[in-house]
């Protein structure tokens, strides 16, 4: 995991539409790249759909939201279009940029082992260095809790 503190790596990767979505545009706002796993299954889906239900919130605090997993831009289309979800998904077929985050290694399901996608998620302030970083989150309620913890940036 990167510390807070930590400057966090720039990226260009494509979106669902294919278009290139970088960390250094959003220099000056706070920026929430989550990690998951794989689109449409069970506990990413309730990821994202946490996401899309407090999009508004993220939105009202200035805070863009993007999702990175290893999926092909096509994948990440279809996922985008079922659940109907607002921001930015980002392809990292090779598990690059999750890599740079310390969100991508060997994993173990059902006695195999392969490479795969991490579940963290960092939040990126105005400067570009980790403000709030997350391991191996649970999916469920983790949006909210992202927001309770941005309040309580602000309040500080």
């Amino acid at each position: 995991m990167l510390d807070t503190g930590e400057t966090a790596p720039d990226f260009e990767l494509p979106d669902q539409d294919g278009e290139t979505a970088s960390l250094s545009a959003h220099r000056g706002e706070y920026v929430v790249v989550y990690f998951y796993p794989r689109a449409d299954t069970p506990g990413c889906t309730t990821e994202a759909c946490g996401f899309r239900d407090n999009f508004e919130a993220f939105e009202a605090r200035d805070v863009t939201v993007v999702g990175i997993s290893d999926d092909s831009v096509d994948d990440l289309a279809s996922f985008a279009e079922k659940y109907d979800l607002p921001f930015r998904l980002l392809s990292d077929p090779d598990g690059d940029v999750a890599s740079a985050y310390d969100s991508y290694g060997e994993k173990n399901m059902f006695g195999n082992t392969f490479d795969g996608v991490f579940r963290n998620t960092y939040v990126v302030g105005p400067d570009g260095d980790v403000v709030l970083a997350y391991e191996g989150v649970s999916p469920d309620g983790h949006a909210g809790a992202i927001l309770d913890d941005l309040a309580e940036l602000d309040a500080a």
